[in-house]
This record gives structure tokens, sequence and C-alpha cells, in this order.
């Protein structure tokens, strides 16, 4: 008889990791990637700063996202376990940095989720058309609708991802197809009646102020997001090949509709007046109210809502593997490391999430504008998300003369030998440490630039303070078992 069919004797049902189920074929990765990647918000954003943000867009795509897709494809081909992130920088750092990557990777969510749902419920309020433009700044509405968004979100991706990839499959679509609606909408009326943003040699070069500092470190953001799948490796069928194609076809189609998308809006809306998060969706409900099909902008709202909705849930699955790893490890509590006896998810790692996160929100709607809470968490989350990102790129130079980058006939490799390692990862390393240090400058409008700054820190800086606290608490447990 096979040592399978006996209970306790069997590895893979005293391994959680072994009993996770292989759920995700490469269609599956891909719109995972674009639903976690592709931002409406990020074009939103960059059609705000106005049109020097296509510079910037391209500038990002070859000098950040370029590396980060290579680097990503090398280390998730040699090192394809559940972790990603975590994994790798524990490979080439130990124990240590590998937690403070992991935990950096998982608690930027609490900060990154709640942003996201604001962003996402305010675009939601477009289902109602031009009247219900009004809600994107109502709290109660905002609150209630982004809480709906992550309970749906947390639900469907407990149950497994059988169920749950389905909503990170339209999501992928469902956020690809509003903004190829943009594009077309926007096309037709600049035929016909031209753009009303002047776009020149001149004007798209980079405009170096206070509010494009701050910027900059939300354009490397938008680009950020191919690895999180990683996390989940032992889910993906043939990971070693699926991953690195999903991810090569993903940002192309991302890249190329960062740079389209943010042309398409200000086409239609001059800068000035495009909302930072909803302002895909009015520039659409403009565009159709000129063509005289107003249920456009109404089809286009629905559907990004349920884009959104497959963003956050493509994120919550990601992340979510990532503690859940880390409490295998018993740096965190050994709770984090079960699954769900029936549905075979890592239950409680998503469920803490959900509840930081949701209280967050709730935090961070104190004595705040909605603008200004909402930029405040996304400087939050990209300072916590990119300490990760170092990690990562330096274990790719760190891991380059191992010897299964030789041997591994699996792995997708950056070109250039040891050079391009260095160069590629060295690349992508200052890009991140930059997008850190500029998440710390205020936008230009910020009325107490010294107490946006300390928040920042200090809410940053708690943060990184719990999970010291947990690893070293961990670490001192497994010293004690193992005596």
């Amino acid at each position: 008889m096979s040592q399978t069919a006996s209970g306790s004797s069997d590895p893979i049902s005293c391994n959680p990791i072994g009993q996770l189920r292989k759920e995700m074929g490469f269609w599956d990765v891909l719109l995972f990637n674009i639903a976690t990647v592709l931002g409406p918000r990020w074009i939103a954003a960059a059609a705000h700063n106005g049109t020097s943000s296509i510079s910037l867009w391209i500038i990002a795509a070859v000098f950040f996202f370029v590396p980060s897709a290579l680097v990503i494809n090398e280390l998730s081909s040699r090192f394809p376990q559940e972790g990603g992130l975590y994994v790798w920088s524990k490979e080439a750092f130990g124990g240590f940095h590998g937690f403070v990557a992991g935990w950096c990777y998982w608690i930027y969510t609490v900060f990154y989720f709640p942003g996201l749902l604001l962003a996402s419920a305010s675009m939601s309020a477009y289902v109602m058309g031009e009247s219900g433009a009004r809600l994107e700044h109502d709290r109660t509405f905002l609150l209630l609708v982004s809480l709906g968004l992550l309970l749906v979100a947390v639900v469907l991706n407990i149950i497994g991802l059988n169920v749950g990839k389905w909503l990170q499959n339209a999501g992928g679509v469902s956020t690809y197809l509003p903004l190829l609606m943009l594009v077309g909408v926007a096309g037709l009326l600049w035929m016909r009646h031209g753009s009303v943003t002047h776009f020149s040699w001149h004007n798209v070069m980079p405009l170096w102020n206070w509010d494009t500092v701050n910027f900059w470190s939300q354009i490397a953001f938008a680009f950020t997001g191919l690895e999180l799948v990683s996390a989940m490796s032992a889910e993906v069928r043939d990971p070693q090949r699926t991953l690195p194609q999903a991810v090569y076809g993903a940002g192309v189609l991302i890249a190329a509709m960062y740079i389209v998308g943010t042309v398409a809006v200000l086409v239609l809306v001059p800068a000035e007046s495009v909302s930072t998060t909803s302002g895909v969706f009015h520039a659409i409900t403009v565009g159709s109210i000129a063509l005289k099909v107003g249920f456009f902008g109404i089809l286009a709202a629905v559907l990004v809502t349920v884009g959104n909705a497959g963003g956050v849930g493509s994120t919550v699955a990601g992340i979510a593997r990532v503690p859940f790893v880390v409490g295998i490890d018993r740096y965190l509590p050994v709770a984090f490391g079960k699954i769900h006896s029936r549905w075979k998810t890592p239950y409680v790692s998503i469920l803490v999430q959900a509840i930081i996160s949701g209280l967050i929100l709730l935090v961070s709607q104190i004595n705040e504008t909605t603008r200004g809470a909402y930029q405040f968490l996304v400087d939050a989350a990209i300072i916590l998300y990119f300490i990760p990102f170092l990690y990562m790129f330096a274990a790719a130079i760190k891991l380059m003369k191992s010897p299964d980058r030789r041997e591994n006939p699996h792995a997708v490799l950056i070109p250039g030998g040891q050079p391009g390692v260095w160069l590629i990862s060295s690349l992508g390393f200052v890009i991140v440490l930059i997008g850190i240090i500029v998440s710390l400058v205020p936008p230009g409008d910020s009325s107490n630039k010294f107490g946006f700054e300390m928040k920042l820190v200090g809410g940053t800086g708690v943060a990184l303070a719990i999970g010291l606290f947990l690893y070293f608490r961990g670490a001192r447990r497994k010293a004690s078992e193992a005596r």
C-alpha cells in the first residue's frame, strides 16, 4: 500500500502547503496579473498630473517595469515555492530578512486596501450616471461600498480559488474592457472635434515640481503586482512555465493601456478637472454624453466595479499566502499557517487581513478630507510595499552565483549573464529607493506638510515595530522548542 493512503504518515496531509489545490492555469494567471496591476485610478491620477505623465509612464516602464518583470521571472522560475518574495528573500539573506520582506509585503495591504476600496467605491458612483457623481465625496456611501467590496472578496477567497479565481478573471476582463471603451470614445471624439488638451513634444516631457516628485512613486507603484501570483506558486499548474509567460503577456497589455489610457482621458477632460480617483469614468461619461450614448458611461462604471472587486480579490488571495507560509515557519502565530478543513485555503490570514484593513479604513476617515485620507493611505502603502522590492532586487544579485542558476533547466534567466543581473537589479533597486524617498514628500496642495510627514512616518514605523516584535517573539519560541 502506498504511504499516501494512510493518515498521519502522509507527508501531504501533515503539510498545509501540500494540501493546496492547483487551480490556476495560464489565462487565470494572466487575468490575475491584469486585475492586480492595472488600475484605472492610476490612469486618473496620471491624467490629473497632466501631459507630462505620458513621459513618466514610458520612463517607469523602461527603467522599472521591465527590470521588475525580468527579475520576477528569474526568481519565480528558480524558486517556484508558495510564498514568493518571502521565500526569495529568505533564500538569499536568511530568516530575519525573509520575515522583514514578508511582513512588509503583507502589512502594506492594511493601508493599500482602504485606498483601493475608497477609489473603487468612488468609481462605482458612476453606475448611476452623471447624477451619481456627487456620491464620490459622500463618506457614508464610500464606507458602505468599500466594506461591501472587501466582504465579497474575502468570502469568495475563503471558499477557495476554484470559486475565487473567477472573481479575479472577471476582474481582469472588467478592468481592461472599460479602458478599451475609453480609448474608443476618445479616439472618435478626437477625430470629430479635436482634443480638449493640447499635446506637444514639449509638454509631454516631465515637469518637475512638488506634485510631480510625490507622484513619481505612484507611477512606479502602479507598475507593481506582477510578483504577487508567485506567492501562490503551489496553486499554479506548471508554475515554471505558466508564471513567466503570463508576466510577459500581461506586462505588454498593462504598459500599453497606462500610456494610451492617460492620453484618452486628457483628450476628453482637461487635467485640472480630472478626479484622482474616478477621473477615468468621469471622462467616459463626458465622452458618451457627447456621442449621445449615455448608457456607455453607466456600462463602464458597472464593469469597473466588477474589475475593482477582482483587484481586491486577487490581492486578498495572493498576499494572504505570505503570512500563511511565515506562520508555517512559526515566525508568526501558528494559526496563520492553518488552512480550512473543507475549502483548503489560508482562511486565518485572509480574515486577519480583512479585519485590520476595515479598521484602518474607518480610522483613516477621522479628521481628514477624503483626498487627504486617500493620499496618506497610498503613500504609506507605497513605502511598506517597496521595502520587499529592495530585497527582491538585492536577492537576484545575491543568488546569481548559486549553482541552481546554471543547473536548473526551467530557469528563465535575466539576459546578459552576471553583468546583466547587476545592471537590471541595480536599476530596479535604485528606482524603488527613489520611490520610497519621494513618497515622504507631501503633495503640493497639502495644507499641513509637516503633519502629513509625521503621520506617514509614524504609521509605517508602528507597522514595522509590530512586525519585529512578532518576529523576535516567534524566534524565541522556536529556539526554546528546539532545545
